[in-house]
């Protein structure tokens, strides 16, 4: 049985996923941002969820789900409908280009997010890579 999305857990995951990742050091190595993933309430999302993340060159220095958006005030949030983050973290859709035809809505600086490409694709990667439970949507 794997982890449930949008979790803690999950996040927390991840976290460790990227900073055992050589390909996301690399990628990453020139970017620090902090992040709210968001996952929009909808279809087996019955409220909206909030992961934060503290990419730090190519490390991920802190990451868990907020309980209160007001918690943190990332650089960037990016968010999504449930069906669209699953699209990404199962490869199906590229995060650049759901960025570029706005399946994937970014708040921040658009251009500090499309110059680091491959540190997006490594992300998914790591992500992929999880064994990840999906709720029904």
């Amino acid at each position: 049985m794997g982890i449930q999305f949008g979790t803690d857990e999950w996040v927390k995951a991840v976290m460790a996923a990227l900073n055992e990742s050589a390909g996301y050091a690399e990628a990453a190595k020139n970017w620090e941002g902090d992040f709210y993933f968001v996952i929009d309430e909808g279809p087996g999302v019955p409220e909206t969820i909030y992961l934060y993340m503290d990419l730090w060159h190519g490390q991920c220095r802190d990451a868990f789900k907020v309980d209160d958006a007001g918690q943190k005030s990332p650089v960037f949030e990016l968010s999504a409908p449930l069906k669209v983050w699953r699209g990404v973290l199962e490869k199906k859709i590229d995060p650049i280009q759901g960025l570029v035809t706005r399946r994937l809505k970014l708040k921040g600086p658009m251009m500090k997010v499309m110059k680091a490409p491959k540190a997006a694709i490594e992300l998914v990667e790591a992500c992929a890579g999880l064994d990840t439970d999906w709720p029904d949507a």
